[in-house]
């Protein structure tokens, strides 16, 4: 089974407050998954990394034959394929993890960039976590898969 993750970090400030947003669906367009936190004060790059790492950390329990990943930050995706480097101090080590979690992964992953406006729904939740102080260590959505 293929599924689509959609992931956002959203920072006000740049840095700021910040959260997250992951939203993990089926090729039908169901919802799988979903998370939101608040992350604290740090930059807007920063928290994008931070959406992915939770995605891949939280998908090592779903199940799945292929996972596409599809995020709004050009930045976090050029540096993970390969296009940009990682000039920034700071994400050198969001980078460094986010790639070592991708490389363990046993099911074939994509990395897709995509425009702001078909990530709108991750944007939602990483502003819910915001507005709301949520932290990302709160249970997963009611819609998660549970485990046999």
């Amino acid at each position: 089974m293929t599924l689509h993750a959609f992931t956002d970090g959203a920072s006000r400030g740049n840095p700021g407050d910040s959260g997250i947003g992951i939203l993990v669906k089926d090729t039908e367009g169901n919802t799988v998954a979903s998370w939101h936190g608040y992350i604290g004060r740090t930059t807007n790059n920063r928290a994008e990394y931070e959406a992915l790492i939770t995605l891949l950390q939280r998908m090592e329990s779903i199940p799945c034959d292929r996972l596409v990943i599809h995020s709004d930050s050009e930045l976090m995706v050029r540096q993970l394929t390969g296009k940009y480097k990682v000039r920034e101090p700071g994400l050198k080590e969001c980078h460094r993890r986010a790639a070592a979690l991708l490389a363990a992964r046993h099911s074939p992953t994509v990395l897709r960039h995509v425009p702001r406006s078909a990530n709108r729904d991750a944007d939602r939740l990483a502003n819910l976590a915001i507005d709301t102080r949520a932290r990302t260590d709160s249970e997963p959505s009611p819609h998660a898969p549970q485990q046999a």
